[in-house]
């Protein structure tokens, strides 16, 4: 296990830390396992890398025993690799998701991020209250459908321009439920609050302007813009709520408002009359919000936003969740870019805009390739497709030939036959349409085919590229062959558990033990009427249980196992003590002589000890099975070269 850790920290540093500085030697073999050379450069870069954050003095003697270490890691990888462990769909697949993350500081894709994070931070800053009407129509809509819904909104528009109130219109023909009681009006909304075509749109649109019908997921929209205002920024308020619409609700949140402006304690007021069930011991506190993140409350956002005095309270009024008191916090303003930036890139990462930079991202990549389609080919597989495709059961139709090209990338051809066994393997039930679907696992093709061909050329062309994709490869072995041979191994045979146990049980031997709970508080009044409770026999029930920080249950204590054990005479009974601000009671029932501690207590520490055993074995067999040789020459280099002065 020790082991695993050692080398899994490589791996995961990898994510966080580009290559790091060190001095370029020209390489020399440093061991060999089976003829297969391990080069010194190697060595020291993993060596650098897994101890960049250490203070300690790097020595030869370290050096050489992680050395050991690192030719052991070796030998398990080519075990693994001799079972063809990388050649299972598990492995591949989870090699090619770390390639992918690894690959993206390589092939340029900030610039569109940076673009898209700008963008938002930029529109956030401005406020747009807006109307709209929306014709439904979902996303995998068929053409004719989706042509009747934009002849439909084409003709709304046509309303509105001609004179008709955008309101009456919504009310009248808006598909958006709401419409009915709110003629379409949003109210005020900001970046990152809409899904990214209406944002797009309402952004571009002066006020008074009525746009062109917008696709979205959801249908088209026409869009209205009503006002456009600077970002009020967020505001913080707690609040006190009474649910319900009748007289009864009113007089309550009327009664708690009189309390409160004669002096009440408005967290007390809060804990006592308020039904909002996530806040209610809190002070009513919630968390900032901008101006139309409540859509559902806009009456809460407009009182909130009026408000402007830290402590003041407004007066009680009516949403559709109930009756409010609110207490103004703050306001704050709009922070700079560079304090944004990084949670800006996690919305935007979530948001549909990311769906936007991929598409640009794919484009940009394909350029990069030289992709060159057929479209031809693409429209004859199309043609050919039918229900078997959303059923799982596609199969090539006849008249499709196999060798026909689809599309190139660096002059490399990518054939029909090709993607039928790209469908074969991905293809699954679905209710969308078979056009949708095959249009859908097409793009997947495109952008699998892409990152096969980047992967392929970064490996050849990027050292450090190549570098990372070694380590990464080369730790999921690890962990599998890991996985088998010693960890299930030890954790599932509870016969050898059992033997090493009883072939090691000077291992486990204990002094002088005392049997005892704890209870610890830092409250000494609680402690002193539970210890009272139990010297009169009262037994503690559950909820008595809960008033204790915590309560440790009966088991065997060793000295200086637990600081309250440290601190009391070793006798049966009752015990008081005292450490790092805590008051402990401890409840002794039984002093046990020193001797062997039972297979069942030590269970935990037994697997491990076992998992090591299992390993030096393991170890032992792979070194009988592979040459190892240490090429004296490349040990000394690397010793040479890490513990120079002048190194990084």
């Amino acid at each position: 296990m020790r082991y695993y850790n050692l080398f899994l920290g490589v791996i995961m540093l990898a994510f966080t830390t580009k290559a790091i500085g060190q001095k370029q030697i020209k390489d020399f073999p440093l061991f060999t396992i089976n003829e297969k050379s391990v080069g010194v450069n190697e060595f020291v870069f993993l060596y650098n890398k897994n101890h960049q954050n250490q203070s300690e003095e790097i020595t030869k003697e370290n050096i050489e025993e992680y050395l050991e270490l690192y030719i052991n890691f070796k030998l398990k990888v080519m075990e693994a690799e001799s079972r063809k462990m990388d050649a299972s769909d598990a492995f591949i697949k989870e090699l090619n998701t770390y390639k992918e993350e690894l690959r993206k500081p390589f092939i340029a894709e900030t610039d569109i991020l940076y673009k898209l994070v700008k963008e938002a931070y930029d529109r956030l800053g401005w406020e747009i209250k807006a109307s709209h009407i929306l014709v439904s129509s979902p996303p995998d809509a068929a053409p004719s459908d989706t042509l009747v819904a934009y002849n439909k909104a084409l003709s709304i528009r046509e309303k509105v321009l001609a004179g008709e109130q955008f309101d009456k219109l919504a009310r009248e023909l808006s598909e958006d439920p709401s419409a009915k009681s709110n003629g379409g009006l949003l109210g005020y909304f900001s970046a990152l609050q809409m899904v990214y075509p209406f944002e797009e749109a309402a952004f571009q649109l002066n006020v008074g302007d009525v746009s062109q019908p917008v696709r979205t997921r959801f249908g088209y929209h026409l869009i209205k813009v009503e006002d456009k205002r600077p970002s009020s920024g967020e505001v913080e308020v707690s609040h006190i709520l009474v649910r319900g619409s009748d007289e009864q609700a009113k007089n309550r949140i009327s009664e708690v408002y009189e309390k409160l402006i004669k002096g009440s304690d408005w967290n007390e007021m809060c804990a006592m009359y308020s039904q909002d069930p996530g806040t209610k011991d809190n002070g009513g506190r919630l968390r900032p919000f901008a101006s139309g993140a409540l859509a559902s409350a806009p009456k809460f956002e407009e009182v909130a936003f009026a408000m402007d005095e830290q402590g003041s309270i407004s007066e009680p009024f009516q949403t559709s969740f109930g009756w409010h008191i609110i207490r103004f916090e703050k306001k704050i303003a709009l922070p700079a870019f560079s304090e944004l930036e990084e949670s800006l890139k996690r919305r935007v990462a979530r948001d549909e805009r990311m769906s936007i930079s991929k598409t640009l991202l794919i484009e940009k990549r394909k350029k990069k390739l030289n992709y060159k389609e057929d479209p031809s080919r693409l429209d004859r597989i199309k043609a050919m497709t039918d229900s078997a495709l959303i059923s799982g059961k596609w199969s090539l139709a006849e008249g499709l030939e196999k060798e026909n090209r689809l599309f190139s990338l660096n002059g490399k051809f990518y054939s029909v036959g090709d993607f039928s066994d790209f469908i074969l393997r991905n293809q699954s039930p679905t209710n969308i349409s078979p056009g949708n679907y095959i249009n859908q696992l097409y793009e997947l093709f495109v952008e699998e085919t892409l990152a096969a061909t980047e992967d392929e050329k970064l490996q050849n062309e990027n050292p450090e590229y190549r570098s990372l994709v070694k380590e990464y490869r080369e730790g999921i072995l690890l962990f599998s062959i890991m996985e088998k041979e010693v960890w299930n191994k030890a954790s599932e045979d509870s016969i050898g558990q059992r033997r090493y146990y009883d072939l090691n049980t000077g291992k486990y031997e204990a002094g002088m033990r005392l049997e005892a709970r704890i209870f610890a508080t830092a409250n000494r009044d609680l402690l002193k009427a539970m210890k009272s409770r139990i010297i009169s026999g009262d037994t503690l029930k559950a909820e008595d249980m809960k008033q204790f920080k915590s309560v440790t249950p009966f088991r065997a204590f060793e000295k200086g196992e637990h600081e309250a054990i440290n601190n009391i005479n070793w006798t049966v009974g009752l015990h008081e003590a005292e450490a790092n601000g805590m008051y402990y009671l401890v409840e002794a029932i039984k002093l046990m002589p020193p001797g062997i501690k039972k297979f069942e207590e030590v269970r935990a520490n037994v697997i491990s000890d076992y998992q090591d055993k299992l390993e030096r074995d393991w170890i032992a067999q792979l070194k009988g099975k592979y040459r190892v040789k240490l090429n004296a020459k490349g040990k000394k280099k690397a010793i040479v070269e890490l513990t120079s002065k002048d190194k990084l």
